[in-house]
């Protein structure tokens, strides 16, 4: 079963936490804070994996999870790190945010690597909180939660050449005659439901990998029929071979069926356009294809190159493969979308700082506080120690939290909730 698209849940692991611990050792009077700190959280890798073809595997295991760091130890000792979590993807593979819809990753080469959620670190021991003030502080922090998303992953089949036509114009049965593939045909549209891939050997000894790709019909670039699931997967060839059936057997006429799927390219990524296009006049073993063949040419600009093949009598079929594998040699790899932008230069945004907190209140009257900083920060505090609750309603104080409280309308006595904790509000 070929899968091309799937959407996945991915999560870094948390940050070991930090320790409060004290030396407590035979001739040494003052032995001070020895706490160690937490170690780093797996992160969740994505790496390309050369063998395999289809995103099959992750139609039964959709949940990533990665281990978290050891927490620290006494004597100062750091907690270890967590090696990354890495999963294989085929090449061909883009990785998309679900929330946003940006693209993280586009991994196409073997051993390509992707780092899709960054592990929490680790929580700081109370070793790092001494100071001349407070020299044996009773403070240790959690680590830090992992970067958790969902993500939708889209296979883009890789290959040198995509077939595209209108359903039935002889796209596998080409495939099947120049390659050893064995691509399911029939006489009815649509028999072909996902790509099939053939490699391809001219006589002078240069090879290319060919797809057929599902057909195309109007509105695909809306989604009709198969409509977004094939032209996904022409974004990536090279060259474009438009195969047209010149016999007319279906009372379509072949110009028109021309027109359409050029502008069914256009309407999807105008970017299609720009590549190489042979066009293939197919089924010349007809009655009436030499005829239509003369219409079609007429109605055509002066530079477009027609190739009359029949793949049953093999006819034409050596001129075809040698100008497709010059076209392929003369043409550079066509990068995808705006992805490639950040690895060529840098762009600044400016972004509108996230708030690191909104007040609301739930029907039985307590304050509710959310918020990614300050969730993260009540995550992170280990609550424990009286010290380290001190040190996190200070804190709160210079986010502004009291303040705002306030003027929500808090008195002595009511009862605030922040994630699963709840507090009373003295004024």
């Amino acid at each position: 079963m070929f899968v091309d698209k799937v959407k996945v849940y991915v999560k870094g692991g948390d940050g070991g936490n930090g320790m409060v611990a004290y030396r407590r050792e035979k001739y040494v009077p003052d032995g001070g804070p020895a706490g160690g700190d937490g170690g780093r959280g797996a992160s969740v890798v994505f790496e390309v994996e050369e063998g395999l073809r289809t995103l099959m595997d992750f139609r039964y295991q959709r949940h990533f999870k990665a281990p978290r760091g050891e927490h620290g130890r006494s004597k100062s000792q750091h907690g270890k790190n967590s090696p990354d979590m890495v999963v294989k993807v085929p090449p061909g593979t883009t990785v998309i945010d679900d929330q946003s819809g940006q693209i993280i990753a586009d991994l196409t080469e073997h051993g390509q690597r992707a780092t899709i959620a960054k592990g929490g670190r680790g929580g700081r021991g109370n070793t790092r909180f001494a100071t001349p003030v407070n020299p044996a502080p009773e403070i240790a922090e959690n680590g830090e939660p992992g970067q958790e998303l969902d993500v939708v992953l889209e296979l883009k089949v890789l290959a040198d050449v995509g077939l595209v036509g209108f359903p039935s114009v002889g796209k596998s049965t080409l495939l099947s005659v120049v390659s050893a593939a064995k691509p399911k045909i029939a006489d009815y549209h649509f028999t072909t439901i996902t790509p099939n891939l053939g490699v391809v050997e001219t006589e002078d000894h240069r090879s290319f990998v060919m797809a057929d790709l599902p057909g195309l019909i109007e509105g695909a670039h809306q989604g009709v029929g198969l409509g977004h699931q094939f032209l996904r997967h022409i974004e990536r060839t090279r060259v474009i071979v438009h195969i047209i059936d010149m016999s007319a057997l279906e009372g379509r006429d072949p110009y028109e069926d021309y027109l359409k799927i050029n502008e069914e390219l256009k309407q999807y990524n105008m970017r299609l356009l720009e590549r190489p296009q042979l066009v293939v006049a197919n089924k010349m073993d007809m009655p009436d294809s030499e005829e239509n063949l003369k219409v079609f040419k007429e109605k055509l600009e002066d530079d477009v190159q027609v190739f009359p093949i029949s793949t049953i009598t093999r006819q034409g079929l050596r001129d075809l493969l040698l100008t497709i594998a010059d076209k392929i040699e003369q043409t550079p790899e066509f990068p995808l979308h705006e992805e490639t932008e950040d690895s060529t230069r840098v762009v600044y945004k400016h972004e509108k700082k996230e708030v690191p907190f909104v007040i609301s209140r739930d029907d039985s009257g307590t304050f509710v506080i959310t918020g990614a900083e300050i969730e993260r920060l009540a995550k992170m505090t280990d609550f424990t120690h009286e010290e380290s609750i001190r040190r996190f309603s200070r804190t709160l104080r210079h986010m502004g939290v009291d303040d705002a409280l306030r003027e929500r309308g808090a008195k002595d006595g009511d009862y605030v909730r922040l994630l699963k904790f709840e507090f009373e509000f003295i004024d």
